[in-house]
C-alpha cells in the first residue's frame, strides 16, 4: 500500500499504551496483579500534577493515568479502545498466565481455542475495574509467518 514517494519506515513494535482509569488506587491494585503475572516491572511519575503508573517489560510500556472527572464510563463499542491483547509465546504460556491471574483473585475465562478468529487462536479474557477488556493470546502461526516471511515474495 506504500506509494513510490513514501518513506520505508517500519514500526518495530508498540512503544507504550496509556489507559485512563476512574480510580488510580483501585486500578493499581488490579494492574499490579495482572502485570506481575505477566512479568512487567512498575514505575511511577507525575505528569501535569496527575499521578501516573508505568508498567513495562523489554517490549513496551503500559501506563495508567487518572480519567478526568465527569467523563463517561468506558464503552468498548464507542470510538476508542475496544480491548487490549497481550501476546505470549504459546498456548502453555496462556495457561500459565490465566492460572497466575486467578491466583491473584482475577476472574478470567478458561483458556480456549477460538477458531472463528484463527485455527490456532488460543486465549483467555478478563476485564479491568473500569470495564476495559483484556486478553492473553498465543503467538499464532499466522503472526509468526508474517514476521518471519515479511520480505519474501509470498508475503507481498
Amino acid at each position: 500500500m506504500r506509494g513510490a514517494d513514501d518513506a520505508a519506515v517500519e514500526v518495530t513494535g508498540i512503544d507504550h499504551v496509556y489507559i485512563a482509569v476512574r480510580d488510580v488506587g483501585r486500578s493499581e491494585k488490579f494492574y499490579d496483579g495482572v502485570m506481575s503475572a505477566l512479568g512487567f516491572r512498575k514505575g511511577r511519575s507525575e505528569i501535569a500534577g496527575d499521578p501516573h503508573l508505568h508498567y513495562y517489560n523489554r517490549q513496551f510500556g503500559f501506563s495508567l493515568r487518572p480519567a478526568r472527572a465527569g467523563t463517561p464510563e468506558h464503552d468498548p463499542y464507542a470510538p476508542g479502545l475496544h480491548h487490549f491483547c497481550f501476546r505470549v509465546e504459546d498456548e502453555a504460556a496462556v495457561d500459565v498466565a490465566a492460572a497466575a491471574l486467578r491466583r491473584r483473585g482475577m476472574e478470567v475465562t478458561d483458556p480456549a481455542y477460538y477458531p472463528q478468529y484463527a485455527p490456532d487462536y488460543y486465549a483467555a479474557f478478563f476485564s479491568d475495574p473500569d470495564g476495559v477488556r483484556l486478553e492473553v493470546t498465543n503467538f499464532r502461526d499466522e503472526r509468526r509467518r508474517r514476521m518471519d516471511d515479511w520480505n519474501s515474495e509470498e508475503a507481498q
